[in-house]
């Protein structure tokens, strides 16, 4: 067999349907904010590997860790420690929020989502456990318990985890409640106040978990106020906040964690994705007086925190700082909020730009504020067919999420913007 798609048309031969893949690019290399195929083709990959690779494919730093620890040590399975594994907490404690400087480390970001809930559970002694509307949290099976950003992840495998309750996201620009943007006084809060009168006791809930940005349910921050008054009712019920950073965490907003630009602190923080430039690891992260309740045994791993990804998220974070990656992309996405608005006015099918730094939400409707998914589909197919790899997300698939690699310089940014609002105005 020879040839791009007859590799493809084998590998789907083999691959469960199960398994989707948003294109049909046969990648043999990737570097930066490129990835290249059998040909030669070379593709902008603005998805950074699905929120990934943050400081681009391939970074060097990290190659190079990744092949110095693989020449002394690539597994342990949690018989012995090992440098990169206490170099990363060390690493990590300098930019959690203080205090929170116990981790556990796991493989993925369910499986970080997962561990939170059961140090939850076991923490508080309680079952309860409420989620957003629109969240994702990963697909096992308590995670996808508190998913619900599309039905396709939990039909066909109930029952599910039980005493979940869902709270309503404050998605604003389509208000749950019925208010206008301007006149919204975080009425969503009232919903959890709800949920306490007529669904659970707040005496019985362990936790209430929350992406400080919407992620899969369509790239939407939620007013600072929302997050401060959500932090005081968990306080004044002795409820754990667990904010689920597994997207939006490790520069991905241009912040170190997305709970910077709102000033809030959880008790407990998922991180997974981009803090290994594309080896798995993912993170539980908490306090000393949280997790030191966790008796031995009670949680366990067999391949998290290996110590070749624990090497990768040493050089990742160390890139993050020495190349000052923060500041320059968070200069730069200003640039292109800029753009996005200016496109909004003079195109009507763009109802809502958003988003904190490098995680931004372009939501396409049309007859009003109806999601106009057409419109994305036609866009990801107008893109790629020059070179530009973009992903859609919203309960509707009606929004593109921008999510390009720290590292994008303000050519490549340039260049790929061109061809977006390009792409827009033909539709």
């Amino acid at each position: 067999m020879s040839g791009q798609m007859d590799n493809i048309n084998a590998s789907k031969t083999h691959l469960t349907r199960a398994w989707g893949f948003l294109t049909d690019i046969d990648a043999v290399r990737a570097e930066g904010v490129y990835v290249y195929d059998k040909k030669g083709r070379r593709y902008t990959d603005f998805t950074s590997g699905h929120a990934v690779c943050n400081i681009g494919h391939n970074h060097p730093a990290v190659v190079e860790s990744i092949k110095r620890q693989a020449e002394s040590l690539i597994h342990a399975g949690s018989i012995f420690y090992y440098p990169s594994l206490l170099e990363l907490a060390d690493r990590l404690c300098g930019i959690m929020p203080a205090g929170m400087d116990r981790f556990f480390f796991a493989n993925s970001g369910a499986e970080a989502v997962e561990g939170a809930l059961k140090l939850a559970r076991h923490r508080t002694g309680r079952q309860g456990i409420i989620s957003f509307t629109g969240a994702f949290h990963g697909r096992t099976l308590g995670a996808v318990s508190i998913t619900s950003s599309s039905v396709k992840y939990r039909e066909r495998y109930h029952p599910l985890l039980p005493s979940v309750y869902r709270a309503l996201y404050p998605y604003c620009y389509r208000c749950m409640v019925g208010k206008e943007e301007a006149r919204c006084d975080t009425d969503c809060i009232e919903h959890i106040e709800y949920l306490f009168r007529h669904e659970v006791s707040p005496e019985e809930v362990a936790a209430i978990i929350i992406e400080p940005v919407l992620g899969e349910g369509g790239y939407v921050p939620p007013p600072k106020p929302f997050l401060v008054k959500l932090r005081e009712v968990c306080d004044r019920h002795g409820i754990l906040l667990i904010f689920d950073e597994v997207q939006s965490g490790m520069g991905r907003t241009c912040r170190w964690l997305a709970q910077e630009h709102f000033g809030v602190k959880p008790d407990i923080i998922t991180l997974a994705k981009g803090i290994a430039s594309g080896m798995p690891l993912s993170a539980i992260v908490s306090t000393p007086e949280l997790m030191d309740a966790w008796p031995p045994g009670a949680h366990g791993t067999t391949f998290g925190g290996n110590p070749i990804s624990c090497a990768a998220a040493v050089a990742t974070i160390d890139a993050i700082r020495a190349d000052g990656l923060l500041e320059k992309s968070e200069a730069l996405s200003m640039i292109v909020y800029e753009r996005l608005r200016k496109l909004k006015s003079e195109c009507g099918v763009i109802g809502d730009v958003r988003g904190l730094g490098y995680m931004i939400g372009v939501e396409f409707v049309k007859d009003g504020r109806k999601p106009d998914t057409d419109s994305v589909k036609r866009l990801k197919e107008a893109c790629l067919a020059r070179d530009l790899i973009i992903l859609e997300c919203g309960t509707e698939k009606n929004v593109i999420r921008f999510i390009p690699p720290l590292v994008t310089t303000e050519a490549q940014m340039d260049e790929s913007m061109g061809i977006f609002e390009d792409a827009v105005r033909k539709l």
